[in-house]
């Protein structure tokens, strides 16, 4: 397959900050971060940009947004790895799954049966067979393309809850890290009727991706943190390193492949006051694979002033891109192992007033969205813009778009902005593109075809 890069991109499209880092930015510009030693293991998906995708449990419900469409929109060929949002830790510290309203969903994980029309490989899931949902769509995926990595992604903002308790002594990590190994990496599924048992998910997963938000500050309500977080946090990760290496070790390789290796990568974030208070940055980045930033959310419907989500750029002082990516840097990660974060959905307020394109003006609330207020897919969002109901807005100079109508106003990436992202993704030298999550795309998968049309070589 032919493969486009960021230089045939028409620089018309690119901002001005970018333009300038395209003069004088190599893809090794990295001598900050040199000190980090590289992991020893032979990856040869080293060389290639991480395409990385949230996959939501919950998605399939009202989104009705499967596995197969993955396939169908021709995503799952532009992606490196897809991450399934959540697992769960319990208050006792482990990983756990099961039918628990707000706490776990092993109906749709595994157990949930689907027909020849919305099965991945056209064969309908029989009764007896001990892997059917979301999980066995994922294996049936992966057999389609097999150079796609799945990881089981941890927490989340609202399962983040019980990792400050889990994580406060060596054997309460050792026991956290080991259940999880079991569950995901081992495939040890409860039994639910025919469904799970012993190895019923094995070589389902490649790997862990740790989404505690947030170690050593606030998250969510009922989120516990302390100031210990921040050692435990790196004690953590070493314990997933230290597990995971093990038990990859115990495994009898295939014959004239290399060891397998599992991957453990981690969603991180973007204000600094937020990585200084839980994050031991040079020490962590020793053990992870790679980091996804935090590209967006950087202002929001809770906020009483319209702003941009997710720019790249932005005055000294504001979130962005280009800040997130510069301190994480300054502390010691290498540029290779950070993924941008990049939202496939926007932020939105109503009843925006004092005119012009509506950015920076004062609003009363959040916009009304399908699916939660304040927040809109960007499918949606494209119909908004088609429909010439809305004016589509872009600072070039920054990097970013919205839309406004004259009283509701739309922060989001759309396939521009996105290409314009991925061309600085290659004019820093970074690891590559996540992206919050996939059932945003249109069904012919725009956003992450524009992404894939930048990051889709080699690094």
């Amino acid at each position: 397959m032919r493969r486009r890069t960021h230089s045939r991109l028409s620089l018309a499209a690119l901002p001005l900050g970018l333009l300038g880092l395209l003069g004088t930015l190599t893809p090794t510009a990295d001598a900050a971060t040199e000190h980090v030693s590289k992991p020893a293991y032979n990856n040869a998906h080293n060389s290639a940009y991480k395409r990385v995708g949230y996959f939501t449990q919950w998605g399939v419900y009202g989104r009705n947004f499967q596995v197969k469409d993955l396939e169908t929109s021709g995503t799952a060929a532009k992606l490196t790895h897809i991450n399934y949002a959540f697992g769960n830790v319990s208050p006792e510290g482990t990983c756990f799954t099961g039918n628990v309203p707000g706490e776990a969903d092993a109906w749709a994980d595994y157990v949930r049966p689907l027909d020849a029309a919305g099965s991945v490989d056209g064969v309908a899931d029989t009764a007896e067979q001990p892997l059917a949902g979301n999980f066995n769509q994922l294996r049936e995926l992966k057999a389609k393309h097999p150079g796609l990595k799945v990881m089981i992604s941890l927490g989340g903002w609202s399962w983040s809850t019980h990792f400050s308790d889990a994580v406060r002594t060596p054997a309460s990590r050792k026991a956290l890290v080991s259940s999880c190994i079991d569950l995901y990496i081992k495939g040890n599924l409860p039994v639910d009727g025919a469904r799970g048992g012993a190895g019923a998910a094995a070589g389902l997963f490649d790997g862990i991706d740790i989404d505690w938000e947030w170690p050593g500050s606030a998250g969510d309500t009922d989120t516990v943190f302390r100031p210990e977080d921040k050692q435990n946090f790196t004690a953590l990760v070493r314990e997933f390193r230290t597990q995971l290496d093990a038990y990859a070790k115990s495994q009898r390789p295939v014959k004239g492949q290399p060891r397998k290796h599992y991957e453990l990568s981690a969603f991180v974030p973007t204000a600094p006051a937020k990585i200084d208070a839980g994050f031991e940055v040079a020490k962590i980045m020793r053990d992870f694979d790679f980091v996804n930033l935090q590209g967006y959310d950087f202002h929001g419907s809770w906020e009483s002033t319209t702003a941009q989500q997710s720019a790249l750029f932005a005055a000294k002082g504001d979130f962005s891109v280009d800040q997130t990516v510069n301190d994480w840097l300054k502390r010691g990660a290498p540029a290779r192992k950070l993924v941008v974060g990049m939202p496939f959905y926007g932020q939105g307020w109503t009843g925006v007033s004092g005119g012009g394109t509506g950015l920076g003006q004062p609003a009363t609330g959040a916009a009304p969205g399908t699916w939660a207020a304040g927040s809109e897919d960007y499918e949606a969002l494209r119909k908004l813009a088609d429909s010439g109901a809305y004016t589509v807005h872009r600072d070039r100079r920054n990097g970013h778009a919205w839309l406004f109508d004259g009283s509701t106003l739309w922060t989001y990436d759309d396939p521009q902005v996105l290409r314009t992202k991925s061309a600085y993704v290659r004019a820093r030298g970074l690891g590559g593109a996540m992206f919050w999550s996939l059932d945003g795309d249109t069904p012919d998968g725009q956003l992450i075809t524009a992404v894939h049309g930048v990051l889709g070589g080699r690094r």
